[in-house]
């Protein structure tokens, strides 16, 4: 008998992801699904990036330098100064999306069975990463009561071991929407600087910060110029998922050289979507402050509207567009996959995304979900809604 790889046995499935069955068969019965369980904005991509293709007059779809184009990386040095990171385009590599840049970062650092201090709830891929790099997440828990804030430095530091080579963050939190401050950085930094870890940073939603929040990147930190790491994506800046363009950068010379023969295993990243990408820095102003107010409308309804439902509670998120929420169920898992199965409110349902997978710890989570709220306003409210309808019918049928 064939027999896989022991890495396939315990490479994880999506919890985003892992629900589409039920989705597509409740679809199939002629049930409207509300999708808040992916982080798919409805937000239309840019005029500037499909033009950038249609206008394009190249005669042969050639490989681009395993780095990426020059001008793309150039045009990011000059985006990266615009938000305060001061770097060259020699500290940038452009990944096949942000997750190539996570596992080049994997790769690069760590040796099989090294570790990975990671806050949880944290985004769910990172553990699929984790395993194809024959890495180890530990995490350090965070908690709903206080928002997710990040732990405290005590926490952490009762983690590291000789096998510990690095501290991941995202920042705008996916999925709990939590916003790291300068102060909570500058500890993560001296404790790196104190250990000689790397310190990884996912900084992908770094224009989504509300109620005047700023954002505050690793790069901005003095001291880390040999440790850090940033992960940049197109996907959620610019409503551009499909593309798959990232960004893996950092000033770290040796780091950059090494990464780069990842890269060159990999030939090049995506042709098409570098120059929309490329196209995409030019959008100006007003494209981010009309995005801007709509989460900030779609974040405040949501938040407002969960946390009327009786028994159901969900921190304000300070970023991003996600939130995670307590419901009044043991299973949360379950009344997903219920909710797609079993359920329906005017012939509609709502797919969700269990928060067990966002958790490394066994059985955190398990009465909480992951909302997305990338969805117009009409459609969260008739997702809220189906959920307090939903939670009625369910908890009257297994509760009582």
């Amino acid at each position: 008998m064939l027999k896989l790889s022991e890495r396939s046995s315990i490479m994880p499935a999506s919890p985003i992801r892992k629900l589409v069955p039920y989705a597509e068969a409740a679809k199939k019965r002629g049930t409207k699904v509300y999708h808040l369980n992916i982080g798919q904005p409805d937000i239309n991509t840019p005029d500037i990036a499909y033009d950038a293709i249609k206008n394009l007059n190249i005669k042969i779809a050639a490989y681009s330098h395993s780095a990426g184009n020059e001008s793309y990386r150039k045009g990011l040095a000059d985006y990266y100064k615009n938000v305060g990171i001061d770097i060259n385009f020699e500290n940038i590599l452009v990944t096949t999306g942000g997750s190539e840049a996570i596992i080049f970062a994997f790769l690069v650092t760590m040796d099989p069975g090294d570790e990975v201090i990671i806050p949880e709830p944290f985004y769910t891929n990172y553990n699929g990463f984790a395993v194809q790099a024959g890495v180890k997440i530990v995490p350090v828990t965070s908690y709903i009561e206080s928002g997710f804030a990040l732990p405290s430095i005590s926490e952490f530091e009762k983690l590291i071991t000789n096998k510990t080579k690095a501290i991941l963050i995202c920042n705008p939190n996916n999925p709990t929407g939590y916003l790291y401050s300068k102060e909570e950085l500058r500890q993560l930094r001296d404790l790196v600087i104190k250990y000689n870890l790397f310190l990884f940073t996912d900084e992908v939603y770094r224009e989504f910060c509300y109620d005047g929040n700023e954002h505050y990147s690793v790069l901005q930190l003095k001291g880390l110029d040999k440790n850090a790491i940033l992960f940049d994506s197109v996907s959620k800046r610019y409503s551009e998922c499909g593309l798959r363009i990232g960004a893996f950068v950092s000033r770290n010379k040796t780091v950059i050289e090494t990464a780069l023969k990842y890269a060159q295993a990999r030939l090049s990243p995506p042709l098409l979507g570098q120059i929309a990408g490329e196209a995409s820095l030019k959008v100006g102003k007003e494209y981010f402050d009309k995005v801007y107010n709509e989460y900030i409308k779609r974040r405040n309804y949501i938040i407002k509207a969960l946390n009327k439902i009786d028994g159901v509670y969900a921190p304000m998120p300070k970023g991003a567009f996600y939130t995670v929420v307590k419901l009044p169920v043991e299973d949360a898992e379950d009344f997903c996959v219920w909710l797609l199965n079993d359920f329906e409110y005017k012939n509609e349902t709502v797919m969700l995304a269990p928060a067990t997978g966002f958790y490394s710890t066994h059985g955190k989570g398990k009465n909480e979900i992951r909302i997305a709220y990338v969805l117009k306003t009409e459609d969260l409210e008739r997702s809220v809604k189906i959920i307090e309808e939903a939670l009625k019918v369910y908890k009257n049928k297994f509760y009582n």
